[in-house]
């Protein structure tokens, strides 16, 4: 029988052992198993302090911090070295917003994959970028989308994501944004479609809007708001000191206005220096949509820190992550949300 109720389950297992002194220690596990995915995610409270070289400090900045001269996003070369987008779709080959400069991806992940670069600065330390650059980006972003949703229409399934330095993925250290649409859903964009579509037909509710209803009366993983984008730590963290940013009632990245994008690059800021006070550095965060005029598809933006980028810092995926398939972080979601709070001003 389907749930038309979202359900937070948890649950905590003991591991017992003599330690090297002779003595007996029990070390505490808690399983969490995510409310809209099923997954279970693992908690090792006995790690949180642990000692990790590269990642107890923010790191010093990238050697190549000040090479602005190879890097094809700074300008001049940006104007010489990035492709134009398709005449049919941009006569004017690059959309450009204040500082911000969008053109295609030189190296396609679908039909529509885009760059679109926060401003000219060729390397910004977490936590000091400004909402204003950010906006423009996102904007431009919207823009680049919304001239796909004129051209090629079948193409609904579309993100926005960002890789922050090498160890989240990024290949170029000047920051940007990744815009991608395409006619052909990614695994997150079928499943989720269809989680919402199916959650909606029992219970005659929106998903995000229920699981965020649930987080605000429960409290203790809801951190704040900024305009109307509610941010809440997961439940059930796929990442380390994973945050989401939920827009209730909103399922279109096209039809969002400029305020929207403002509160939005607020809300990233804020996480971004809330990161900054844990020592970390790199971060991933993602954007999806259907753009349908039935998608029961909130938004919901996801933004989770990754390992630093610096030299011998370990991985935050080992062969538990990889080869079980269970996320293993080590301070619970409701810390998160407790050391998060101070970053947000407005507290909803």
């Amino acid at each position: 029988m389907q749930k038309s109720q979202l359900t937070f389950e948890g649950q905590r297992i003991t591991a017992r052992f003599v330690d090297p002194a002779g003595q007996p220690v029990e070390r505490v596990i808690e399983i969490r198993i995510h409310p809209i995915s099923g997954r279970t995610c693992r908690i090792a409270f006995s790690r949180a302090n642990e000692k990790d070289i590269g990642n107890e400090t923010l790191p010093e900045a990238p050697p190549d911090r000040n090479d602005r001269v190879s890097c094809p996003f700074c300008r001049p070369q940006v104007v010489t070295q990035t492709p134009r987008i398709d005449p049919l779709l941009a006569p004017e080959g690059r959309l450009v917003q204040g500082e911000s400069i969008l053109f295609p991806n030189l190296y396609p992940y679908g039909s529509y994959s885009a760059v679109s670069l926060i401003d000219d600065a060729h390397f910004v330390e977490i936590g000091t970028a400004s909402a204003s650059t950010y906006t423009d980006s996102f904007i431009n972003c919207g823009n680049y989308l919304r001239r796909i949703r004129g051209h090629d229409p079948p193409a609904v399934y579309t993100a926005i994501t960002q890789n922050h330095l090498p160890s989240a993925g990024g290949s170029l250290l000047h920051p940007h944004l990744q815009i991608n649409a395409d006619r052909f859903p990614p695994n997150y964009h079928r499943f989720l479609q269809a989680q919402a579509d199916r959650f909606y037909r029992l219970s005659g509710h929106r998903l995000f809007s229920s699981y965020l209803k649930h987080e605000k009366t429960d409290g203790k993983r809801y951190i704040g708001r900024t305009g109307n984008w509610e941010w809440i730590s997961a439940f059930a963290p796929e990442g380390f000191y994973e945050v989401w940013g939920i827009l209730p009632g909103e399922c279109s990245l096209v039809n969002l206005r400029q305020e929207d994008w403002l509160y939005l690059s607020e809300g990233l800021l804020n996480i971004h220096r809330y990161y900054r006070s844990l020592g970390r550095n790199g971060y991933n965060l993602g954007i999806l949509s259907v753009e349908e005029p039935d998608s029961r598809l909130e938004l919901r933006t996801v933004i989770l820190a990754r390992s630093n980028h610096a030299c011998w810092v370990r991985s935050d995926h080992t062969g538990y992550e990889v080869m079980l398939g269970d996320m293993t972080t080590f301070s619970s979601p409701e810390q998160t949300a407790t050391d998060a709070r101070p970053f947000f001003n407005d507290q909803g």
